[in-house]
């Protein structure tokens, strides 16, 4: 066994170990507390309902937004061949309570990838296929599963020019695995080409698209206007301002868009403000309040969307309150809901791009036909840049930047109505990958049986 490779091993056997040390409600240990797990909600599933004589296919995305892209796939199977079983794993806590809504027999962690979990996990479950969504491959339960004649695949592959796993360490460690992928539908020749590098042979490689433009057009199809939260936001309908919402926002994105948003109203403009933090805890949405109290203008009026809601009040506020009705700033203090936000925003920011981990998914608005801001630290997302060469979106280097951008969209509303279109030309464009993948993966299954 190669160094790399048995100290891979040897921290999986002892970093589940310290998950009951770490806090209940810190997301490492929910995760590693879930993986251990992983394997025997598989196996206990298993016993009660796999029936062998039925394909099964087990699908792993990381988090919510791998899932998204995973979402439009497992609907497009579940409805070409309903006699099959589908089981879906995760790795982030943020995907557990959403994993439930998906179209799947089981969902569960995934577990912790040791040749015992995985190997466990694989003979319970016995899946035709193993595939993977976007980049969370995980080692050992694809060498355990290219051992017992499992078809291996990715759906959505994709691979930026900055990721770390084109490092010489990630590379030695993720190489095998790779070179043993028996298709991979990749987003685009780019993407196919890194994923070449790596070691997936080329000839098992299409460029099928990312289905996450099609999960999000599925979503606002499915939408239903007459949703609290809507409601919520259009207030008593009287009020002409645009509406800025800014999603998935961290603390660093919060410091360079607040002072924006007020130098924004200094020159003129005039809007509602929606913003959803990405981790909406009691104590970033305080340190929230606070930036927005300190940096918008006096006498701003501002709501939780939970208090709109009644979800922490025995009776919802009255609706004779201002504060309730034409709110000037709605702080989004639940989840689950900023995809639907945004099809009421006029812009949107995204977070995540003044933030070291990087910016947060761009298509949800752009399918919503809303135009894009964001940071400077893009460069990773493919759907960003689609956005920036169609004019659909603009990014700003900081706070300056960010408000002279703001202020021309909020003001110009034929320029925002020019950049909403391109946006929503870009998601269009990417449509029709989720059933390019389906037709992979049941060639794939149907051609190994």
């Amino acid at each position: 066994m190669p160094v790399l490779t048995f100290l891979y091993s040897l921290l999986w056997r002892v970093v589940p170990l310290l998950a009951p040390a770490l806090p209940r409600s810190g997301k490492l240990g929910k995760a590693l507390r879930g993986r251990r797990g992983g394997a025997r909600a598989l196996a206990d599933w298993a016993r009660r309902a796999r029936d062998p004589a039925r394909p099964l296919v087990w699908y792993h995305a990381a988090s919510v937004g791998e899932g998204r892209q995973a979402e439009a796939v497992l609907r497009g199977l579940a409805a070409a061949r309903p006699a099959w079983q589908l089981a879906y794993t995760f790795s982030s806590p943020s995907a557990e309570r959403w994993a439930a809504s998906l179209p799947v027999d089981v969902a569960a962690y995934v577990p912790c990838d040791t040749a015992a979990e995985t190997g466990r996990a694989l003979e319970a479950v016995k899946p035709a296929a193993l595939v993977f969504s976007a980049t969370d491959l995980w080692p050992e339960l694809v060498r355990q599963a290219h051992g017992r004649g499992v078809r291996v695949a990715v759906t959505s592959g994709t691979l930026a020019p900055t990721s770390s796993r084109r490092s010489l360490l990630a590379r030695s460690l993720l190489g095998p695995a790779y070179a043993v992928l028996d298709r991979v539908g990749a987003i685009d020749e780019e993407d196919a080409r890194r994923l070449a590098e790596l070691g997936v042979p080329r000839e098992r490689i299409a460029v099928t698209g990312d289905t996450r433009h099609d999960a999000a057009c599925a979503r606002l199809a499915a939408l239903s206007p007459g949703a609290p939260h809507l409601k919520a936001l259009r207030g008593d309908g009287n009020d002409a301002r645009p509406v800025v919402v800014a999603g998935s926002t961290w603390p660093a994105d919060e410091r360079v868009l607040m002072p924006a948003l007020r130098g924004a109203f200094d020159r003129g403009a005039r809007f509602r403000l929606v913003v959803a933090p990405h981790e909406p805890t009691a104590e970033h949405v305080a340190a929230l309040e606070a930036k927005l109290d300190y940096c918008m203008p006096q006498g701003m009026r501002r709501v939780r969307l939970s208090a709109l809601l009644g979800a922490r009040d025995s009776q919802p506020l009255g609706t004779g309150d201002s504060a309730s009705r034409n709110a000037d700033a709605i702080v989004v203090d639940v989840v689950g809901v900023l995809a639907e936000l945004y099809t009421m925003a006029s812009l949107a920011f995204v977070g995540g791009g003044f933030h070291t981990k990087g910016l947060h998914s761009v298509i949800e608005p752009a399918a919503a036909g809303v135009p894009v801001l964001f940071g400077p630290r893009w460069q990773g997302s493919r759907d960003a840049r689609l956005l920036l060469e169609a004019g659909g979106a603009r990014a700003a280097g900081g706070r300056g930047e960010l408000s002279a951008a703001l202020s021309e969209w909020l003001q110009n509303e034929s320029a925002r109505a020019v950049a909403a279109a391109a946006a929503r030309a870009v998601v269009e464009r990417g449509r029709g990958a989720a059933d390019r993948s389906v037709r992979l993966l049941i060639d794939l299954v149907e051609r190994a049986s």
